[in-house]
C-alpha cells in the first residue's frame, strides 16, 4: 500500500520502521530535515521536508494515489488539519493522533466532521490498560478482544508447585474455558501443545473472559484481589483519564503533582481525588503520604529515569502493585531485568493500534485484523480477525487444517458464545478468531494455512 506519514518523531519512526518491514511504499513529511535524512537513509522511504498541512507538499508526496494517511506530530490540531487536507486532496483513509483530553468526549463527531478513518488517544488507552491492571493486579499485562469480552493475561509463574509435573492438558481449571497461548521462558518463547509443562519463574500468557481468569487464579491460590487505593505520581494526562477511571470504580486516589496550576485544574475535575503538591521524587513525602499502605503505585512523569527509580523505591517500601510508564522505546531489554512491575509504553500502543488498521484496509474483502497486539517482548503477535466471507479455511474441522508452525487458533466469539477450540470445531463466516503466532505480519486469516 502507498502510505503517507506527517510527523518523524519517536511514533513516527517506529512507524515506519514497520510498516517499512511490512513491505509498503512509504513517504515521510517532516519540518525537521535532519529527522527526514535520518529515516530516509536508514529505511527504504521517500522523505520531503515541509509542512504536513500544505497542499503543494501533499500534492509533492503523492496524495492523489496514497492508499493511508497517518498525522503523529506533536500537535493535535495539525493532526486534524493536515487529515482533513488529505481527504480533500486525494481518497485516502486517514489516521490521526489526538491527545488532548478537551476532545476526548468528540472524537466520534470529529471524525464524522472531517472524515477521518480513526483517531487514536494513546494517553487515554494507557490509563484503560493501568486500570484494568489494577483490577486484576495478578498480572503484568492485560490486552482485550471482541469488545472486552475476552482477554490476554500475561503473568509471572511464581510458584508451581501445586503443578507438579502436570502436563498442560491435565492442569485442574485449565479446559474448554482457558487456553495458555504463550510461555516466555527464558531468552525462549514456546507456543505450548497439550504435553507441556509449566515450571516456576515461567512468564504465562493465557486467554479466557475475565470471569473465568478469576476463578482460575483463585485455584491456583495466586492473589488477586483489586486494589482498594492508589498512589499516582504525575497528574499529566494519564495521571488524569486514570484518577477518572479508577475514582469510577471505586479506588481512592491520590495524585502527586509539582506543577501548582496542574493541581488546580485535577482538583477541580477530579474533586473525589487528594491532589498533592509536592516533588514526586521526594522520599519523604513519598513515605508521609501513604507509599507503605498504597496498594498500588502508579509512576507516571515525563521523565523515565524517575519513574525507573520511583518504581524501584517503592517496590523497596511497600507492597504496592507497581505500574511504570516509559516513554522511550530503545531501552525496552534492559526494563525487563528490573523489578518495576508492569510497564506501560503509550508509544508501542499508538504503534500497534496505526499497524493494525493498516493491515486490515489490506484485506476487508476477506477477513480483516479488528485487533492486534505484539506480547512478549514483541517476539509474538496476538491478532483478532472478524471472517466476512467463507473461504478454504471456513466450515473444516481444525484438526484438518494444516496451520503454519508455531501458530495456535486460541479463540472463536460466535455471536454472543466464546468458544476455546478443540480440533472438532471450525471457523464459520461471521465469527470473530483470535490467532497466537511467532510470525510477524499476518494480514489475512487465510495466512495462518501452511504454504508448504
Amino acid at each position: 500500500m502507498e502510505i503517507i506519514l506527517v510527523g518523524c518523531g519517536k511514533v513516527g519512526a517506529a512507524l515506519v520502521s514497520q510498516l517499512s518491514e511490512e513491505g509498503h511504499s512509504i513517504t515521510i513529511i517532516d519540518t525537521c530535515a535532519d529527522k527526514v535524512q535520518r529515516l530516509t537513509e536508514d529505511l527504504d522511504v521517500m522523505g520531503i521536508v515541509g509542512n504536513g498541512s500544505s497542499i503543494n507538499v501533499l500534492t509533492e508526496a503523492g496524495m492523489e494515489t496514497a492508499d493511508v494517511f497517518i498525522a503523529v506530530t506533536g500537535s493535535d490540531e495539525l493532526n486534524l488539519l493536515c487529515c482533513m487536507f488529505a481527504k480533500k486532496a486525494g481518497h485516502c483513509r486517514a489516521i490521526a493522533r489526538v491527545r488532548n483530553p478537551e476532545y476526548s468526549h468528540e472524537l466520534e463527531f470529529i471524525k464524522q466532521q472531517l472524515g477521518i478513518s480513526t483517531i487514536i488517544n494513546p494517553e487515554l488507552a494507557a490509563a484503560r490498560e493501568i486500570s484494568r491492571l489494577l483490577r486484576f493486579p495478578a498480572a503484568i499485562k492485560i490486552d482485550t478482544f471482541s469488545d472486552d469480552r475476552v482477554r490476554l493475561i500475561k503473568f509471572e509463574l511464581s510458584d508451581a508447585r501445586s503443578l507438579g509435573n502436570t502436563p498442560i492438558r491435565d492442569i485442574p481449571g485449565l479446559g474448554c474455558d482457558i487456553l495458555i497461548c504463550a510461555v516466555e521462558r527464558g531468552e525462549e518463547v514456546i507456543i505450548p501443545d497439550g504435553s507441556f509443562m509449566l515450571r516456576r519463574g515461567d512468564i504465562v500468557t493465557l486467554l479466557a473472559t475475565h470471569e473465568k481468569a478469576v476463578a482460575f487464579f483463585g485455584k491456583m491460590n495466586i492473589p488477586n484481589r483489586p486494589v482498594r487505593s492508589a498512589l499516582i505520581v504525575g497528574g499529566g494526562t494519564i495521571g488524569y483519564y486514570l484518577a477518572k477511571d479508577l475514582i469510577a470504580h471505586d479506588i481512592r486516589v491520590r495524585i502527586v503533582e509539582q506543577d501548582t496550576r496542574r493541581c488546580e485544574t485535577l482538583a477541580e475535575a477530579l474533586p473525589e481525588a487528594t491532589i498533592l503538591h509536592g516533588d514526586g521524587t521526594d522520599r519523604q513525602l513519598l513515605l508521609t503520604e501513604g507509599l507503605p499502605i498504597a496498594e498500588a503505585f502508579v509512576a507516571l512523569t515525563n521523565i523515565d529515569e524517575e519513574n525507573v527509580l520511583l518504581a524501584l523505591f517503592a517496590k523497596k517500601h511497600s507492597d504496592a502493585k507497581l505500574v511504570t510508564k516509559i516513554n522511550r522505546l530503545e531501552f525496552d531489554d534492559i526494563l525487563d531485568g528490573l523489578e518495576i512491575g508492569s510497564v506501560i509504553y503509550p508509544k508501542y500502543m499508538t504503534c500497534d493500534f496505526i499497524v493494525q488498521h493498516v493491515r486490515a484496509l489490506q484485506n476487508e474483502a476477506g477477513s480483516n485484523i479488528k485487533t492486534m497486539y505484539h506480547i512478549l517482548d514483541d517476539r509474538v503477535e496476538a491478532l483478532e480477525f472478524v471472517v466476512h466471507e467463507s473461504s478454504p479455511i471456513t466450515n473444516v474441522p481444525l484438526s484438518k487444517l494444516r496451520l503454519r508452525p508455531h501458530l495456535l487458533v486460541c479463540c472463536i466469539t460466535r455471536g454472543d458464545r466464546v468458544i476455546i477450540p478443540s480440533g472438532d470445531d471450525s471457523i464459520q463466516e461471521g465469527d470473530s478468531v483470535i490467532v497466537v503466532t511467532l510470525d510477524h505480519g499476518l494480514n489475512d486469516l487465510r495466512d495462518i494455512i501452511s504454504a508448504y
